[in-house]
């Protein structure tokens, strides 16, 4: 596929604190469960036990809470990422390729909820409300998802976080961010969060109380590329961070242009690779705390980019493995 060109715009990332980084492993023992298909990106647990993830070639898997049998049980024809319970039994879809999708977990079928198009490029994650309102981003308006290591060196900031309603309206809640990626609400819905890959930061919108609407930062200058989020059983908001952050990209970040241009024309393997790591990450969404950090690396895991923690159980996806992995909250 021919590599897109790129308009990088100057940035001044925070200055990473060397604090913020673990020192030491705190990753439990995982357990890592194969998939017959490449690209687990994010993970999604029913009240059964079952698991669901898609994968790269558009298929949606089903797995047994013991991990002994897969299903496929649909297929998007496009490449699925973010993936929910919706309140009506179906599954809802980020697809990059086909759009905002909802799949029926019985017959396989596809509805379409907002298609791929001008003004929805690469779409991402969800988080969705009781009533059936839903929280998505779209990531860029710049790259395919095949390219998105374009827009985190080009740095232009054209991700949003859009809004559906239950009569189909969409309307932007934020826009402006830096590769739009995770969503999740809050346990009373009074708030949506969503996370900036490019900017290593996590945003909150109010819904409700005194300021509907309003904005603010939860989590600012993160040691990693912040992912997928999703809200816990335990009401706490999981975060995949998937790489650590790259000293090479920050220092190039406020330098002159040229020099990012110059980066995306060599070939691909002079790139620069990110860490072999499993993070993850559990805040308070009210405070911004954290709660926990679990932090390691394992020979048959890595780059977690989705992350569901239910009854104590973590399950985790990852953009770049044939499997999914689990641990137990100590």
């Amino acid at each position: 596929m021919r590599r897109p060109s790129i308009e990088p715009r100057v940035w001044q990332p925070p200055r990473l604190d060397p604090r913020s980084r673990p020192t030491r492993p705190s990753l439990p023992r995982l357990t890592v469960l194969s998939v017959n298909g490449h690209g687990t990106e994010d993970v999604v647990v029913d009240d059964k036990g079952h698991v669901f993830t898609g994968v790269r070639d558009g298929r949606i898997l089903r797995l047994t809470p013991d991990g002994r049998r897969l299903d496929t049980i649909a297929d998007t024809g496009g490449r699925p990422l973010g993936i929910e319970l919706h309140p009506d039994g179906r599954l809802l879809v980020c697809d990059a390729r086909k759009g905002l999708l909802l799949v029926d977990r019985t017959s396989g079928e596809v509805e379409v909820l907002v298609g791929r198009g001008p003004e929805l490029r690469v779409c991402n994650n969800a988080a969705v409300k009781a009533d059936g309102t839903i929280y998505f981003t779209d990531s860029t308006s710049r790259f395919d998802l095949d390219h998105y290591k374009a827009d985190l060196l080009e740095h232009s900031g054209t991700g949003r976080l859009l809004r559906r309603d239950p009569g189909g309206a969409v309307e932007t809640v934020l826009d402006g961010l830096h590769f739009a990626n995770g969503v999740a609400l809050a346990a009373d819905e009074s708030y949506v969060v969503v996370a900036q890959t490019g900017a290593y930061r996590l945003d909150k919108v109010w819904l409700t109380g005194d300021k509907p609407g309003a904005s603010e930062t939860l989590a600012d200058n993160l040691p990693g590329f912040p992912d997928n989020l999703s809200t816990g059983s335990d009401g706490l908001i999981w975060i995949a961070l998937a790489t650590p952050r790259d000293r090479l990209l920050d220092e190039l970040l406020p330098r002159p242009p040229g020099i990012r241009k110059a980066l995306w024309a060599l070939p691909e393997r002079l790139h620069p690779k990110g860490k072999r790591t499993v993070w993850v990450r559990a805040m308070d969404g009210a405070t911004g705390a954290l709660v926990h950090e679990f932090y390691g690396t394992h020979e048959d895991f890595h780059m977690v980019t989705g992350v569901r923690e239910r009854d104590g159980k973590v399950y985790l996806g990852s953009l770049e493995e044939r499997s999914i992995a689990t641990f137990d909250v100590p």
